[in-house]
């Protein structure tokens, strides 16, 4: 394929070849203001310059990375001023890495949960539970339903 030039304008059907990029949503990230087209042909098709690839480019490898619409929108709004957002951008990162953090601790939590639930199952009796005593018989946690009990 031929080199695009910047006054190479490109139809959302050739921009969507080129950046491996649905056509729905190229039409969804120009909604969302994203990309947006350089101009319209007389017949109502999007018309794409070169500096949309490179948008695109720069949507997935940030959402391959974890970072929302709304996070990416933002870096580019910083961007589109102008701007340099690698400040914005490394702000977003360093908060990626606290959720991360906190989700490695809860999946840990809950892996130990697991494991313990497994290492009792062969103790119990089905006939205690309604269901299966193995997650049935839990010890009574605040998110428990067994936990609240009927006032009376």
């Amino acid at each position: 394929m031929a080199t695009l030039t910047a006054s190479d304008l490109l139809r959302i059907g050739q921009l969507s070849d080129r950046s491996q990029v649905p056509i729905k949503t190229i039409r969804y990230y120009e909604e969302l203001g994203l990309i947006q087209a350089r101009k319209r042909t007389s017949g109502g098709f999007r018309l794409f310059d070169v500096e949309a690839l490179t948008r695109l480019a720069f949507i997935k490898r940030s959402q391959s990375l974890g970072l929302s619409l709304q996070e990416i929108h933002d870096i580019l709004a910083i961007h589109d001023q102008g701007q340099r957002p690698c400040e914005e951008v490394k702000h977003t990162l360093q908060a990626k890495v606290a959720e991360i953090e906190e989700k490695i601790q809860a999946l840990t939590l809950l892996r130990e949960q697991i494991l313990a639930l497994i290492a009792g199952a062969d103790g119990l009796k089905a006939e205690a539970a309604d269901i299966c005593p193995i997650i049935e018989n839990r010890p009574n946690t605040p998110d428990s339903p067994r936990h609240h009990q009927p006032k009376g």
